[in-house]
């Protein structure tokens, strides 16, 4: 499962919400490593690039609202990459929890499970199909549903792992190379959502944590190089 947040679709350098260049970069990226390693790939996109659900609740907005707004932006996110993917000719499926058929297909377990099997990238959007979550969440919650080995979650803004503290504010923040989940619930070190953090320890769903923006990290991951931090 790899779960990358709305912001990696953008790019530091561009005002576009959605940057063409880093999208098609993403997407040789995961069309390659699928088709090297034969790998069954899932992938959760987030929608924070388009619309984040706590900005517009902390607006005055009603939060289920404007969670909703978020989840359709991931929807939005998604099917940028499915073009992209498909670009490099690697056949994908947007899988949504949110129905609109015209669009996408639903997201049915055993259907996407089928897609796995048959060598296509599914990608999941619309998180859970409910407010008050994170797309992290729906990650780790698809994560064990479809049964994955464990959680690719890539990183931006030049963060490459998790950090005693964070080291955009704090340049002599430490990054682990290994840690454990309760560690990070302990620490408090915010590198995904609690809930999350807590379901993929009671479902023993590893998770590495590392830079998506750095190219070839994605192959990198795969082939069990050292980057990143894992948590286990």
């Amino acid at each position: 499962m790899l779960k990358l947040s709305g912001e990696a679709l953008a790019s530091a350098a561009s005002d576009e919400t959605i940057d063409a260049a880093t999208v098609a970069r993403l997407a040789r990226e995961i069309a390659a490593a699928r088709s090297e390693f034969e790998v069954e790939m899932a992938v959760v996109v987030g929608g924070g690039n388009i619309w984040r659900g706590t900005t517009g609740a902390g607006e005055g907005m009603d939060r289920a609202t404007s969670d909703t707004m978020g989840m359709l932006a991931t929807v939005v996110n998604a099917l940028a990459l499915q073009d992209a993917i498909e670009r490099e000719g690697q056949p994908t499926r947007v899988l949504s929890a949110v129905q609109m058929a015209e669009v996408c297909e639903p997201y049915i377990r055993r259907r996407a499970i089928r897609h796995l099997e048959k060598g296509r990238v599914v990608i999941l959007a619309a998180g859970m199909g409910s407010p008050y979550f994170t797309t992290d969440t729906p990650a780790a919650l698809r994560a064990a549903e479809i049964e994955a080995d464990a959680i690719m979650k890539g990183t931006h803004s030049g963060v490459d792992g998790v950090y005693s503290a964070d080291p955009r504010v704090q340049p002599g923040a430490v990054r682990y190379e290994e840690i454990g989940f309760m560690e990070v619930v302990s620490q408090d070190l915010r590198v995904m959502d609690l809930t999350a953090i807590t379901f993929c320890r009671d479902n023993s769903i590893p998770i590495l944590v590392f830079d998506i923006m750095e190219p070839g990290n994605i192959r990198a991951a795969l082939a069990g190089d050292r980057i990143g931090t894992l948590i286990s």
